[in-house]
């Protein structure tokens, strides 16, 4: 019995990724790329990463429903860093 406590604690603390989470990877790969956040050598490599977590969204993904991606846009306020 008390191992069965055990178990589920265990699963309830493992790290989870959600479709969300997922869907917020491919904007964040948009912005920094919009930014110059990239080298052109690196552009290839984040651009099949980028490719392959669209197709697995759109695999994954309920077919009524696309999920959004939760990145601040440019109109929200800054967070600012309290180490200045």
């Amino acid at each position: 019995m008390a191992e069965e406590v055990k178990n589920e604690a265990v699963e309830n603390d493992s790290p989870q990724l959600s479709l969300q989470d997922i869907a917020t990877m491919v904007q964040v790969i948009d912005i920094c790329s919009k930014r110059g956040g990239f080298e052109g050598p690196e552009l290839e490599v984040v651009g099949g990463l980028r490719s392959r977590i669209v197709k697995f969204l759109e695999a994954a993904a309920p077919k009524d429903q696309q999920p959004e991606g939760q990145v601040p846009t440019a109109d929200a306020e800054p967070v600012e860093d309290s180490a200045q």
